[in-house]
């Protein structure tokens, strides 16, 4: 072994020393110790992972990128799956695709009609607007928070190009029902997976049915790198697509330091250009530079190792999560997974039913204060944000369930980083709240 390598390996000792130092298991303290909604969960294989890249000193996509991607479409079964520098990324290049002359009469051209669902997260629909296309909102089920398939009909018309889905909060949408209405028509399918990854319908891991998968690896997500996502699909043409959109819109499809792979570098005639212009300098869409680092790429490689553990985890604290408060069906909405499914679950979402003594307001003021986190199903009804107060799109009646939603609904934890203890605390303390509230209500009746 040379210098360098025993040298490599002594700080790669030292960082995985330095990770168990500088991030001890810490002691739950009920009320004290927070209980976040989600967070990143890594070990001293990450921060050698990290270091090991940075030693590279290689700063944009390179071995590690190439692993993970490997692995990562591995684990889908899939043909391809390509590396971004975050889930909503991920959204913009998988639908940027779409619109590629490359694709023909099937291309979504300005003015096409995309169906979606408005309660969600704003980057699932920001791309189809953001390329000229008309956002078609269709209302959501209770207690599964995903598309109302029923609507899928009445929200089709002669302009119909496209569906755009995500996997609320890791429950899967109906599948079955949206892949047969997209099929039907000749649509294209793009599944947003960034909150689902490991969820399954009828035993097939969600991301294998659309043309187009998305999945995000924000620290809040099922594994991360800090910021992240990837692009999952079959078809060699849209692996081309994807790419090309994601590289500055080049028409080249050489790897990053290699050159000449199509064999005919100098002797392309495309566009208007002179006959044997570079071919890593043609450029044959309107594109980005939206690669991921490999260091980025490397903390993936280590979490993925990871992924089954995290999935059942999250399966685990949900189940809990689920039993421990069925008794409080009275004042909450319980979720439900969609039938013929198997959830890799984000978050816990909790509706307080509309006649129940206390509202959602005063139940996360009473978790806030106690250590609990809590957050908003995303954008809520997204045709009431500020944002798309000038944005074309059709929806489908008044979008009741998207409200409801907006007004009453919000999520809590189920990440890999909370234990049983926390998970209890959360369960004891959602039990005390109607408690509560009867003796501050009775204190200011006594003045």
């Amino acid at each position: 072994m040379d210098k360098t390598a025993r040298l490599r390996e002594q700080i790669l000792a030292l960082a995985a020393e330095y990770c168990a130092e500088a991030f001890p298991p810490a002691k739950f303290v009920p009320g004290t110790t927070p209980v976040p909604v989600a967070g990143r969960v890594f070990d001293s294989s990450e921060m050698r992972h990290l270091v090991d890249s940075s030693l590279d000193f290689w700063l944009t996509t390179g071995r590690f990128a190439a692993q993970f991607e490997k692995e990562f479409a591995g684990f889908f079964g899939r043909r391809f799956s390509l590396l971004v520098n975050s889930g909503s990324s991920a959204n913009l290049v998988a639908l940027a695709a779409l619109t590629s002359p490359k694709l023909g009469e099937r291309r979504l051209r300005p003015g096409d009609e995309v169906i979606t669902v408005a309660a969600g997260f704003p980057t699932t629909v920001n791309p189809i607007i953001q390329h000229g296309l008309v956002p078609v909102f269709v209302d959501i089920d209770v207690p599964t928070y995903n598309i109302d398939v029923r609507q899928l009909d009445l929200a089709r018309s002669q302009r119909t190009r496209a569906v755009v889905l995500a996997h609320t909060l890791g429950n899967p949408f109906d599948l079955a029902a949206v892949k047969s209405f997209t099929e039907r028509h000749g649509l294209w399918l793009i599944e947003d997976c960034c909150d689902a990854v490991g969820s399954t319908y009828n035993g097939k891991l969600v991301g294998t049915f659309g043309d187009l998968a998305t999945t995000s690896f924000y620290p809040a997500h099922h594994i991360t790198m800090g910021e992240g996502g990837a692009v999952l699909g079959d078809v060699p043409l849209l692996k081309t697509l994807v790419e090309s959109f994601r590289e500055w819109g080049r028409d080249c499809w050489c790897d990053p330091g290699k050159e000449n792979t199509c064999g005919k570098r100098f002797d392309w005639s495309l566009g208007q250009l002179p006959h044997g212009y570079d071919h890593k300098y043609t450029y044959s869409h309107i594109g980005y530079n939206l690669k991921a680092t490999d260091m980025q790429a490397s903390v993936g490689v280590a979490q993925l190792k990871k992924l089954p553990g995290f999935i059942a985890a999250r399966k685990h604290n949900y189940a809990r999560l689920r039993a421990g408060l069925q008794d409080l069906a009275e004042f909450f909405v319980l979720p439900e997974a969609t039938p013929n499914s198997d959830p890799s679950w984000f978050g816990f979402p909790l509706m307080v039913r509309p006649d129940a003594p206390f509202s959602r307001a005063d139940l996360i003021r009473f978790l806030e204060g106690r250590k609990i986190a809590t957050r908003a199903l995303f954008g809520g009804n997204l045709v009431r944000q500020p944002a798309y107060s000038d944005v074309q799109y059709r929806t489908i009646g008044n979008l009741p369930n998207s409200d409801l939603v907006m007004n009453h609904l919000f999520w809590i934890g189920v990440y890999p980083g909370l234990n049983d203890e926390m998970l209890d605390y959360v369960i004891e303390t959602l039990h005390s709240l109607p408690l509560s509230l009867s003796s501050t209500a009775s204190k200011e009746a006594r003045g």
